[in-house]
């Protein structure tokens, strides 16, 4: 009984940790105000500190990971986009996205805190925690990916800005070209890395679990297809010096093929990888 009063306090207080995050960042995205500056990346490591504390809390009180449905993956989703915002933040130095990025994570966790529920009888397989790694590193090399393509977006808006003359406030609030081509090179290199983790899980441990597994499966095959068309790109910038609008079209072309992809794949192809 304790542990579920844990899960429900917890559960409460992410969106409130989120929207108090999203408030000071937009203070600082719209405002110059140093007093402010030093808390933002503070308290976006405690929240995601509290937040991973309250998926395992959760994973304990209800003896699965949260997997099983929609606004469990969405409480997960909010997570690796904090995560994945926190690493870029600070390996580029960069703060005025923020804003942008953790609005969503906003978004996601109040959906979920609002709607969760937790699913009582489920398939024994689900219980796994090595499952739930296997979805976590899915999850958060996606979003890395899907930042990668964000910032790259960003990179062109004001390339494009630039070429016209049309400083506006695009102009002032966002980093220079530079600094977002690193955090798309950062977030692509991070979503590259989980998403290698979760391939090998799934080549190595799924089969042992599901008798209907095959190496053939929809989900599988398009995430290799993925992960090699990501390795090309990063090659291509390693031995070839690809830089620039060059990189960041093509980081965004590949997430056009990765959304499209993934959306007929999850639609109509989900294989065994369609747990409920």
């Amino acid at each position: 009984m304790e542990l579920n009063l844990f899960v429900d306090v917890l559960q409460v207080a992410m969106p409130v940790l989120y929207g108090v995050l999203v408030l000071l960042y937009g203070i600082t995205f719209f405002g110059n105000m140093p007093s402010v500056e030093g808390y933002k990346t503070p308290l976006l490591s405690t929240t995601i500190v509290l937040h991973a504390v309250y998926l395992a809390v959760r994973t304990a009180a209800f003896d699965h990971p949260p997997i099983t449905s929609v606004f469990e993956i969405m409480t997960m989703l909010a997570l690796c986009i904090a995560v994945a915002y926190l690493y870029i933040e600070v390996r580029s130095g960069a703060s005025t996205t923020g804003l942008l990025i953790l609005a969503l994570a906003f978004v996601l966790q109040v959906a979920s805190s609002l709607f969760i529920r937790d699913l009582r009888a489920i398939p024994d397989y689900l219980h796994s925690l090595v499952l739930g790694f296997h979805v976590s590193t899915a999850l958060l090399g996606y979003t890395g990916i899907s930042l990668s393509a964000a910032y790259g977006f960003l990179y062109l808006i004001l390339y494009r800005d630039m070429k016209t003359a049309n400083f506006g406030k695009m102009y002032q609030r966002l980093p220079n070209l530079e600094t977002l081509e690193t955090m798309s090179h950062r977030a692509e290199v991070l979503g590259f890395a989980m998403l290698s983790v979760a391939i090998l899980i799934g080549l190595f441990w799924l089969p042992r679990v599901f008798e209907d597994f095959s190496y053939w499966d929809p989900k599988l095959v398009g995430s290799v297809i993925i992960w090699l068309l990501y390795a090309v790109g990063l090659a291509a910038k390693r031995r070839f010096g690809w830089q620039g609008r060059r990189m960041m079209i093509l980081t965004l072309v590949a997430f056009c093929f990765v959304f499209l992809s993934m959306t007929v794949i999850n639609l109509y192809l989900s294989g065994f990888h369609s747990f409920h």
